[in-house]
């Protein structure tokens, strides 16, 4: 079987702006992608597009060797974090892991460094940073096999960035992971990809100094 994810020939505008043109991705497990661009390229756009919570324009995208019909968050193949915030406030943080974790992985998933100390707290009272961090491992932890953030480190401290990243490259040994950011030098660490989205088409970067011109990388003085 074919084991990737395929989008392809994908068309958005809104009114009278293009904001994608014919733009073509693929990911396979391990891939962990960076998708950058500056605000108002789209990347918010195509991952809500991949995920099928907005129609493009045109658009083909194909699962496994699957091409799927419908939206693709139907099939439970691809799970997605948006920039805005998703649990219910009036939730604990325990009865949101029991919503969304299996009963075997729960023990585990709350008995991380950020989760225990705030398991009963109830979500509205939680910190922006402590919210974003349990909904980017409640993403992680989803059986779909392919995974898409949006923004996952805008709002975490240093060391929950640094957490999320160690989640985020061990969920990839078995998944693919799409992931938007403005901040080079937190995303590089992990990705094994970077793509640039810019004036409506998506083209792969090799080198870190071609992001130079956009103002993602600076070189060493």
């Amino acid at each position: 079987m074919c084991t990737r994810l395929e989008v392809d020939s994908v068309v958005k505008s809104f009114k009278e702006k293009t904001v994608l043109s014919d733009v073509y991705l693929c990911c396979r497990p391990g891939d962990i992608i960076a998708l950058f661009g500056h605000n108002g390229s789209g990347k918010s756009t195509l991952l809500n597009i991949i995920f099928g919570t907005l129609k493009g324009d045109r658009s083909f995208i194909r699962i496994n060797g699957k091409v799927i019909k419908g939206a693709a968050f139907r099939t439970g193949l691809v799970a997605y974090l948006p920039q805005h915030d998703f649990i219910p406030s009036y939730l604990t943080v325990t009865q949101a892991v029991e919503l969304y974790i299996p009963t075997e992985q729960r023990n585990q998933f709350l008995g991380d460094r950020f989760l225990f100390k705030v398991r009963h707290s109830r979500i509205a009272h939680l910190s922006g940073g402590e919210l974003r961090y349990l909904e980017i491992k409640l993403i992680l932890y989803s059986k779909a096999p392919y995974i898409l953030l949006d923004e996952p480190f805008n709002g975490l401290s240093p060391v929950a960035a640094e957490e999320i990243r160690m989640h985020i490259a061990e969920s990839a040994r078995t998944k693919g992971i799409i992931l938007t950011d403005h901040n080079f030098r937190e995303v590089h660490k992990i990705v094994n990809r970077i793509l640039l989205l810019d004036q409506c088409y998506l083209k792969e970067i090799k080198e870190k100094e071609e992001l130079i011109p956009y103002g993602y990388y600076r070189p060493p003085v």
